[in-house]
This record gives structure tokens, C-alpha cells and sequence, in this order.
């Protein structure tokens, strides 16, 4: 899974017809702070993200596993929102 936020749209009139209907969205990813990394994926959003959301990317074939998303030529899917994000920080060295 891939940690992003959904930073745009893409607009395609011209597309496979496995993809008549679905949203796809620009996604950057970014770290565990929400710290805008390098790369971005074209996701297709199967549970209505909208653009400013930290979103959970499926990548590969994974991708394809959703309802939405089988039979689909594509390489990325939105699969989930973020609410809140905990991180329990450890003492290293504590005996």
C-alpha cells in the first residue's frame, strides 16, 4: 500500500471502456508526516476521495481487485481514506 494525497483530476474523454464511469484522480505520495515525496500515480477511486484527502493507494494487480476496478487496465486504486493516523513512538535502548 502507498501512502498519498490526492492533489487533482485527470480527464480523459477518450479511454478503455472498462473505464466509462470511473474517477481518476492525481494522487503525490507522501511520508508517514504527510510530506510531499517525488513520485505520483494516476489512481482510479473507488471510495469517493476528493482532492486534498491522504488516501491508501493498492498498486499492481492488486489494484484490479476491487469491485469496482476488475477487468479494468489499470495500475492504481484508491481503496481507502485516511482518518487519522497514530504513531506510537518506542524508547530504543531502554532495558
Amino acid at each position: 500500500m502507498i501512502f498519498a494525497k490526492v492533489v487533482g483530476t485527470v480527464i480523459s474523454t477518450q479511454k478503455d471502456e472498462n473505464l466509462n464511469g470511473k474517477k481518476l484522480l492525481l494522487c503525490k505520495e507522501v511520508d508517514h508526516k504527510g510530506k510531499p515525496l517525488s513520485t505520483y500515480h494516476v489512481a482510479v477511486d473507488a471510495v469517493q476521495a476528493g482532492e486534498g484527502c491522504f488516501v491508501l493507494l493498492s498498486y499492481g494487480s492488486s489494484a484490479r481487485m476491487t469491485e469496482s476496478t476488475k477487468n479494468a487496465p489499470i495500475d492504481a486504486v484508491i481503496m481507502a481514506i485516511i482518518d487519522d493516523l497514530q504513531i506510537t513512538h518506542s524508547t530504543q535502548g531502554r532495558k
